[in-house]
């Protein structure tokens, strides 16, 4: 029977409301978020929006729900060491949870380098973690006898190592470069600032393929499309080239550049002579010695990984793009394929696949979809891989395209056991992770957008149920993430979504050339202060991805700011994605709303990822060390190690002028570096904010004075810059073939820093900027004056604290690790300053207990009527009962730490009186017969119930919820209760408890966390 509402009326008088808590949203993804023990009877799933382990039964071939074991922030991959023991990776915490399964609680963390994605294990005297760092780039290596000691930290050359896999026989362990590159570049041909500016505008150089051309045609000599009658003339740009297997660096019109890139008149791009990218896609690292060496040109973001374990062969699942392709109708639903490139540990290529084999993609234009049953046969945004143990089947899911496919050995796409007409096997929203069970004959499938596993027959390849698990991600969220990734909806052969190339909400590296010769000039609208702002030309040249991380309210959109809000991208879904129509208003509105979550990560360059380095807080670092970034040649010599750099001093030259005839925060406003919301008017001057247009957009300003061909630019924001190093151009190995500005044409930060238009005067001040530029994100900056107009006041922005996500268990009071109780302390007292939450999660008296701490130096229990200092509490650490503090957002200490559902009741008092604090429609007095997760509670839950009863958890989306007189076991004794709240809804409020003291902390209930759940 639905529960009515004076139920919880009367029940809310026993305990406060609760406040409202922000839900942040890194959009962080799963790397390895699925494994099973070496014994196959536990299945084990990170549930990363609630920084938990969910652990299953599985010995059924069902997945029985035992239990959610409190991890880091924004867990990411899960590898079970041992059949009791799982080391769980989390991405924000910078950290991995060693875990004991059989009592469910975290025993150890492990601190990392920053932003760790996967783990695997290697060896036995002694056996190794092995650990990727994706920020860093670095894979860390620990001894899993002794966790605290680093054995090792080796530098991966590549951006953004992620997902592992090992290969046994031989003792290597083999990882996955995310944002690899794919051997794409760009040539200078859009600076308009004269002088010694850099880079020279080589296409327009006589010497060039096409004598100085510049745009040049894209078909050999005309343009496709042909240009509109009555355009003005397009500006000149830069122009992308990629490398061949020849190793040429050739154009879409297949005009050779190589000479001017990498050869005798490589000084005409700026380069030195054999500039290169490496474009290493895996990385090989032997187990015993740590040497390196790479597998390269496979494709350009690589997403997962997997060892063929009858051929030995590397799998490598990802993306590639024709980037360097132009122009948009060109382009129009095909500018992605999804490939499985395989490997030998040689290494040597064998092949790369495309895994969409039934698309051909072609060149016409217009672009022609396909029929839609056809679109939902592809593949798109693959993030795991799996194989048999005979290696003849392999099986990939498709993040983006709600599907798991088959392939054999060879990479070929096989149809389904069940249906030889049929080739995908269709599971929940966003599949992320794979489990091969196959003693029992089941694959598992996690699906990290709903939230639930897929038990699949491998005997049928079809799908027998799925099994839920809570998921406290606000409704936004799971409404409106689909319109980013979903291939099947959003495009017209069904491989490729917005999310193709803004992976993640973030971006792909590259740049693209979107121009369209077909196209109309926009008539300018916008807000330029500075005057001097021109119509925009549709044949714009090559411009970067841009990340979508906080960029709702801070419109225009674009590079060039020529789009007022989201809402004008809907056509984008038809003229670059190919679908059949742009998205609706509706839609546009839900895309929109859950942009609107995403939040920038914590900072590694601020002084709390550097921790004890530094001080725990959100400060500038005062000496950052600088690898990767090198001097100009204004100086000291072209291509030497810039000293360490001091952000604080670098802030100070931002604010204080000196650098340019203005400020370089007159334009670039903080906290966020983007332009001002408004204009100065009257004198003395007074900011005015501008008001929002008709759909709510924002008006940031643009400049005239960006130095490009392209005039009128917007004011970048400046928060990812760490996220875009990688292309130097005095050095002859690169990581990235785009760098800074519009169109990634600058390659270093340094080389912007020293161009002609600014006054550094030093190397030293060039390092100190640079160092600033870091650690721009995070907030925590000087706010500028409504009455300064060379300082003007910047729009906030959606930054994590530096500290955010930092952790330690404390095992043993009396015996705790180095340098352990001052950190517990420093964490205490930065939460005393309100910018962050602070949390403790540990097993006490046998169960799963969760405090919050009030500041004061007292800590919330999840029971309400209990508080306890911090000095009891660091006390009740002992083995056995680990304590495991953990800084979180402010704001959202009671939902991470206490109230996991957020209705106001605290987990333990919910837990005490046998309701769900999963749950938030089942309270204390109330207790939810909601037994299989449909929303409802009706008819179809007496089914779910005997199901439950009699033993058969497999017919229901089960987690133990039917142990409803809370006797810590599910049985017929239940049946009373279930008719009893069923029937007869609950209007009876909770017992009023006592004062509870520190010496009452023993749990009231002897049933743990895992076995009620929750």
């Amino acid at each position: 029977m639905p529960r009515i509402g004076l139920c919880v009326v009367v029940l809310c008088l026993s305990v406060p409301p609760a406040l409202a808590q922000p839900f942040v949203n890194w959009e962080n993804p799963h790397v390895h978020p699925l494994d099973i023990t070496p014994d196959g009877d536990t299945l084990l799933a990170v549930n990363t929006a609630d920084n938990r382990l969910e652990v299953f039964d599985i010995t059924s071939g069902a997945a029985l729900h035992l239990g959610a074991i409190p991890v880091g922030l924004d867990p990411v991959s899960v590898r079970a060491r041992t059949s009791t023991e799982a080391w769980v990776v989390n991405h924000i915490s910078d950290s991995i949870s060693i875990v004991d399964l059989a009592t469910m609680r975290v025993v150890f963390t492990i601190r990392t380098d920053d932003e760790p994605a996967d783990v695997v294990f290697v060896g036995s005297s002694p056996q190794k973690a092995f650990v990727s760092c994706s920020q860093a780039n670095t894979v860390v290596v620990f001894d899993t006898a002794a966790p605290a000691t680093r054995l090792a930290t080796l530098a991966i050359d590549g951006e953004d190592p992620r997902s592992m896999a090992v290969n046994v026989a031989r003792g290597e362990v083999y990882v996955a470069v995310f944002e690899s590159g794919n051997r794409s570049t760009i040539l200078g041909g859009g600076l308009a600032m004269g002088g010694t500016g850099f880079p020279p505008n080589v296409v327009n150089d006589p010497a060039g393929p096409y004598g100085g051309v510049n745009p040049p045609p894209n078909d050999g000599t005309n343009f496709k499309p042909p240009q509109r009658a009555g355009n003005p003339a397009p500006p000149g740009v830069g122009l992308i080239v990629k490398k061949n297997g020849a190793g040429l660096w050739m154009d879409d019109n297949a005009h050779d550049w190589t000479s001017m890139v990498s050869g005798a008149n490589h000084a005409l791009s700026g380069r030195p002579a054999d500039w290169d990218l490496f474009d290493h896609d895996i990385a090989i690292i032997d187990a015993t010695t740590h040497a390196l060496r790479y597998a390269n040109g496979l494709m350009n973001i690589g997403m997962a990984l997997a060892v063929n374990p009858a051929n030995e062969q590397i799998t490598l699942v990802g993306t590639d793009a024709t980037n360097e392709v132009r122009f948009e109708p060109v382009l129009e639903g095909r500018f992605l394929r999804v490939n499985l490139a395989r490997v030998t540990p040689t290494p040597a290529t064998v092949g790369i696949s495309d895994l969409n084999q039934h698309l051909s993609y072609g060149t016409t234009v217009p672009f022609v979809a396909i029929p839609q049953g056809e679109r939902d046969k592809s593949l798109g945004d693959p993030r795991a891989i799996v194989w048999n143990a005979a290696g003849t089947r392999g099986y990939v899911a498709g993040m983006g395209s709600n599907n798991v496919v088959i392939i054999d050995a060879a990479g070929t796409r096989q149809p389904l056991l069940s249906n030889p007409l049929d080739v995908t096997i269709d599971v929940a929203e966003g599949p992320t992770g794979l489990a091969l069970d196959e003693t029992r004959g089941r694959l598992y499938v996690l699906s990290k957008f709903a939230a639930r596993v897929s038990v699949v027959d491998t005997a049928t390849e079809t799908v027998l149920t799925d099994v839920g698990f809570y998921d406290p991600s606000p409704i936004a969220i799971k409404i409106g993430r689909k319109h980013l990734y979903d291939t099947h909806r959003n495009s017209g052969l069904g491989q490729i979504a917005c999310a193709s190339c803004h992976v993640d909400a973030r971006n792909d590296r590259l740049a693209w050339d979107l121009g369209n010769p077909d196209g109309t000039v926009k008539t300018f609208n916008q807000n330029c202060p500075l005057g001097g702002c021109q119509d925009w030309h549709p044949m714009k040249g090559p411009m970067t991805t841009q990340t979508l991380q906080d960029i709702i309210g801070r419109e225009p959109h674009h590079w060039r700011g020529d789009r007022n809000g989201l809402e004008e991208f809907a056509g984008a879904f038809t003229g670059l994605q190919g679908d059949d129509l742009p998205l609706p208003s509706p839609d546009m509105q839900e895309f929109e709303s859950f942009l609107a979550t995403i939040h920038f990560p914590p900072n590694p360059s601020r002084n709390a990822g550097r921790y004890p380095v530094t001080p725990l807080d959100n400060g500038l670092p005062s000496n950052l060390p600088l690898p990767g970034h090198f001097t100009t040649g204004r100086f000291a010599p072209a291509g030497q190690p810039l000293p360490n750099g001091n952000a604080v001093t670098g802030l100070t030259a931002y604010r204080t002028g000196g650098l340019d005839t203005v400020q370089c925060v007159t334009c670039h406003t903080l906290p966020t570096g983007m332009g001002l919301d408004g204009a100065f008017t009257g004198f003395p001057p007074t900011f005015q904010p501008l008001p929002p247009g008709p759909n709510g957009e924002h008006h940031l300003a643009l400049v005239s004075q960006d130095g490009s061909t392209n005039v009128s630019i917007k004011i970048p924001h400046l928060r990812n810059m760490h996220e875009k190093v990688g292309f130097e151009m005095t050095q002859t190995s690169n990581r990235s073939g785009f760098g800074f500005l519009h169109d990634g044409s600058v390659d270093s930060l340094a080389r912007f820093l020293n161009e002609p238009v600014f006054n550094v005067t030093s190397d030293q001040q060039t390092a100190d900027l640079v160092a600033f530029m870091l650690s721009f994100a995070g907030s925590d900056l000087p706010q500028g004056s409504p009455t300064n107009p060379l300082e003007p006041p910047g729009v906030a922005g959606k930054d994590t604290h530096a500290a955010v996500g930092w952790q330690t268990t404390l095992i043993d009071d009396t015996s705790p690790a180095p340098g352990q109780i001052l950190l517990i302390s420093d964490m205490i007292g930065l939460a005393n300053t309100n910018k962050v939450g602070l949390i403790v999660k540990g097993v006490q008296g046998g169960i799963a207990r969760g405090y919050r701490y009030n500041g004061g130096g007292n800590f919330q229990s999840d029971r309400f009527a209990e508080t306890i200092t911090s000095g009891a509490l660091q006390a009740a650490a002992a083995p056995g009962s680990e304590l495991t503090y953990t800084i979180v957002p402010k704001g959202s200490e009671t939902r991470i730490g206490i109230d996991r559902d957020d209705d106001g009741f605290y987990d333990r008092e919910e837990l005490d009186a046998c309701s769900d604090p999963a749950n938030a429609a089942s309270v204390p007095g109330d207790p939810s017969v909601d037994i299989d997760s449909d929303g409802d509670e009706d008819f179809t839950d007496v089914a779910a119930f005997v199901a439950v009863l009699l033993g058969s958890p497999q017919d229901v989306n089960h987690t133990p919820r039917c142990d409803l007189n809370c006797d810590g076991a599910e049985n017929g004794l239940d049946i009373h209760p279930f008719v009893d709240a069923f029937l007869t809804p609950s209007l009876a409020p909770l017992t009023p408890r006592v004062e509870e003291t520190e010496a009452d902390i023993a749990p009231r209930s002897t049933a743990p966390e895992s076995v009620s759940g929750h």
